[in-house]
């Protein structure tokens, strides 16, 4: 197994935590570090410690600096000012190989894997082990299982499965493994349990503490609070690119987290009161839905979404929300059923059809393929759905003018956060280029809102104001179908609840009559 060169220099060891108090020295070291961007102080005289065999949650709001700390930390960016420190030597991170060889590696929120190739592939690649310039994968499988076997099976992996046939949460313990097989002994985690179940990220923690059990040292970065006082050891909290606080799980509450990211105290509730259902807007009947590879996503569902009430569709990843949003979108055919919009079949339409003309809001679980166009200034993505209507065009030109404080308004009701309308959007955080999605599909007067992951990567100030304008939409007389993989958000917004599993709807029921625990195991497709 290949390790790293300056970890082995500098004497890493894997520790446990009770020795960690017996260190000289924090692993990990961050000192005075600021970056600044043009226009923008991203981190501001940053201090940061991590130790050996320690948990430490990060938290802030979108654009209070943490992914470009990490990134600073991971060698994709190098500090305008400040050090960092590991194992008590400086580091000149001069790109990500020497983070990496400092034992320093990140499991990116998007997996940084490659579909097509298998488990063994993904996680030698780079680093693989030739003898006499020929690959030897025999000896790099043998070093991978001497690896899992080290942490008592709860790394047990498939080396030879396909990444593609892989489960989400498969394919997060396949990128940990990668970073460990690396020498990894500071693991840093972007918003891991994203897409996972609630067993499984109860699996996930468990693995968490085998590794900081070790001595590996973690940072978590997440926006869910729950999740912070479950497995953390120690919290730190960045808001306006600074360090504004330290706290630990038995001292704190999610409401003082919440409060001291945000600045505020904010609603970690949402008031809703009980809807007033009207007619169907969306009738889905005996619906399939086919995968590329000609599998069968959705599987002969029927279900209704009224105005005025909102449909709550959980699961896992991978079993069939994805396509099924796809289907009532446009953006994949529908194989056979029947699809009905406002009492107008929509089945075989076109996605201008069904969102421009039929009037139906569409914040897509993936805004990068589609909802956003990283290239185009915040201005143009914000009237992408509207750009060939009054006023944005006139005889076939469009009105900048008007284009421009359409943006003004919605930046400033959304908080987007831009140097400037002009900026490009790929260039805005993750949190950021999110709430524009929103903004832009969140429009008065629609008849349908489908909301995929509507608060996917959103800080908690951001998800307060979202839930809050679906909720609005709902008792303006809306109809919204909210499909989340987060079974809080489905709980504090739904009227009603269904659980897609294995391409099946199942457990429909008015969501005064699910709880939490209900709600997991019918995820994980065990009868409640």
């Amino acid at each position: 197994m290949n390790a790293a060169p300056l970890a082995e220099q500098i004497g890493l060891r894997h520790q446990s935590a009770g020795n960690r108090r017996n260190m000289p020295y924090p692993v990990l070291e961050v000192r005075g570090v600021t970056k600044h961007f043009p226009g923008v102080v991203a981190n501001r005289n940053i201090d940061l410690d991590l130790f050996p065999g320690e948990i430490l949650a990060v938290l802030g709001e979108n654009g209070a600096g943490k992914s470009t700390l990490m990134n600073i930390i991971c060698g994709l960016h190098p500090p305008t000012s400040g050090s960092i420190r590991v194992g008590g030597r400086r580091l000149e991170c001069r790109s990500p190989r020497d983070a990496i060889a400092a034992g320093i590696a990140m499991v990116h929120q998007h997996f940084q894997l490659v579909s097509s190739m298998t488990v063994l592939e993904n996680i030698v690649l780079g680093a693989e082990t030739t003898r006499r310039g020929i690959l030897d994968p025999a000896t790099d499988e043998r070093g991978v299982d001497e690896l899992c076997r080290r942490f008592g099976g709860q790394l047990d992996i498939n080396p030879q499965a396909v990444i593609d046939d892989l489960p989400m949460a498969m394919r997060l313990r396949v990128e940990i493994v990668k970073a460990l097989y690396r020498g990894a002994r500071i693991l840093i985690l972007d918003e891991p349990t994203a897409v996972l179940t609630p067993q499984e990220t109860g699996s996930l923690f468990q693995l968490l503490r085998g590794l900081r059990n070790q001595g590996t040292a973690i940072i978590f970065i997440t926006h869910k609070l729950r999740e912070v006082l479950d497995v953390a050891d120690r919290i730190a909290v960045l808001r306006q690119g600074e360090v504004v606080g330290h706290t630990r799980p038995g001292a704190t509450t999610e409401q003082a987290m919440a409060t001291m990211m945000v600045g505020r105290a904010p609603s970690l509730t949402v008031p809703k009161v009980p809807g007033v259902p009207g007619p169907p807007m969306l009738q889905v009947d005996n619906l399939t839905v086919h995968r590329n590879d000609g599998t069968t996503a959705v599987d002969r569902i029927s279900f209704e979404v009224h105005q005025g009430e909102i449909l709550g569709l959980a699961g896992g990843q991978d079993n069939g929300q994805t396509e099924l949003i796809g289907a009532l979108t446009g953006l994949r055919p529908v194989s056979s059923g029947t699809v009905r919009l406002n009492g107008h079949d929509t089945t075989h339409a076109s996605a201008r059809r069904i969102g421009r003309e039929g009037g139906t809001g569409h914040i897509p679980e993936d805004r990068h393929t589609h909802g956003m166009v990283e290239g185009f200034s915040v201005a143009q993505n914000l009237v992408l759905n509207l750009c060939n209507r009054p006023p944005f065009t006139r005889w076939g030109l469009l009105r900048l003018e008007a284009i421009r404080a359409h943006a003004r308004r919605k930046a400033a009701a959304f908080d987007i956060r831009a140097t400037s309308l002009e900026q490009p959007l790929g260039s805005l955080s993750a949190g950021n280029q999110q709430k524009l999605v929103v903004a832009r599909e969140m429009r008065d007067g629609l008849p349908l809102l489908i909301a995929s992951q509507p608060t996917r990567g959103v800080d908690v100030g951001s998800v307060e104001f979202i839930h809050h304008q679906i909720v609005q939409q709902r008792n303006a007389g809306q109809a919204v179908l909210l499909a989340s993989y987060d079974l809080d958000e489905i709980l504090a917004l739904a009227d009603r609840i269904a659980v897609m599993f294995k391409g099946r709807l199942i457990g429909l029921s008015p969501a005064a009559q699910v709880d939490r625990n209900r709600l997991g195991l019918l995820m994980a497709g065990i009868p409640a």
